[in-house]
């Protein structure tokens, strides 16, 4: 076959545009592809939904690549093994009795689950913003590309409809705080009603804790993985990774038996 410089462009311009109006709507818009956020999103295309993933940088992934202090291995508790198992991810006991696995395997490995399942992410689009419907319900997401705000352009965002947004984007918690900001009285379903921000290092209540308060912290606004730990106050971790799998995993099967009983309703 002939290469041609049009037909190339062609091609991936209108098999990219296609999709992407296909997912104009969704079931689950998710913030940050780090761990949480691709457990996330495997676990809710696994239960049938449409599931989007938008990550600001131009590889998903969030800390977990980097393991700890960029040794490449990271730290999980059994727990959270079955979830790695089952994409494949190789894990090994160490002498200290706790369970390491690879950091880039593990989350090349979340990553390739979630888009067997069905999720598509979206790298290099930030949510700057979200879509808010009555009674201050959270209802989507406004995107753009990321080296737009990086570059310090004006150029207009453009809107994601969704029943459910997740906020996975980590230390930053950035879609609560956008919230916190577009809704200045708006109350969280935290111990002050706003945003914390997380506290020193302590892994064992840190993994412990991360999963007592994943959940929805607002109407239609689910958090998962260290969004949890900043919204609510919480110590962080360091390089041991279950609780953010298990945190994505529970937002995950809490959504999905909203929209069932929302669906047994009608």
């Amino acid at each position: 076959m002939e290469l041609n410089e049009r037909d190339i462009t062609r091609a991936i311009v209108k098999e990219a545009t296609e999709e992407f109006l296909n997912n104009l709507e969704v079931d689950v818009a998710i913030a940050g592809g780090g761990p949480a956020g691709l457990t996330a999103a495997m676990y809710l295309a696994k239960g049938g939904l449409r599931v989007v993933i938008f990550e600001r940088k131009l590889n998903y992934g969030g800390g977990m690549p980097g393991g700890g202090m960029l040794f490449p291995k990271v730290v999980v508790q059994k727990e959270a093994i079955p979830i790695l198992r089952s994409v494949g991810t190789r894990l090994k006991k160490s002498h200290e009795g706790y369970y390491t696995a690879d950091s880039v395997e593990a989350i090349s490995r979340l990553g390739v689950g979630a888009m067997d399942a069905g999720a598509r992410i979206y790298p290099a689009i930030s949510v700057e913003d979200i879509v808010i419907r009555e009674n201050d319900r959270v209802s989507g997401v406004v995107i753009n590309f990321s080296v737009i705000k990086t570059a310090g352009l004006h150029v207009d965002p453009l809107g994601i409809l969704s029943k459910y947004v997740i906020d996975a984007t980590g230390h930053d918690a950035d879609v609560t705080r956008t919230l916190t900001r577009k809704v200045p009285d708006v109350k969280l379903d935290t111990f002050n009603g706003g945003v914390v921000g997380e506290k020193s290092m302590w892994a064992e209540v840190g993994e412990r804790e991360i999963t007592r308060y994943t959940g929805e912290v607002h109407p239609g606004l689910f958090l998962a993985g260290m969004s949890v730990n900043a919204v609510y106050g919480l110590p962080r971790m360091g390089a041991i990774f279950g609780g953010m799998l298990l945190s994505g995993k529970k937002a995950a099967e809490m959504i999905l038996e909203r929209l069932k009983k929302r669906k047994t309703k009608k």
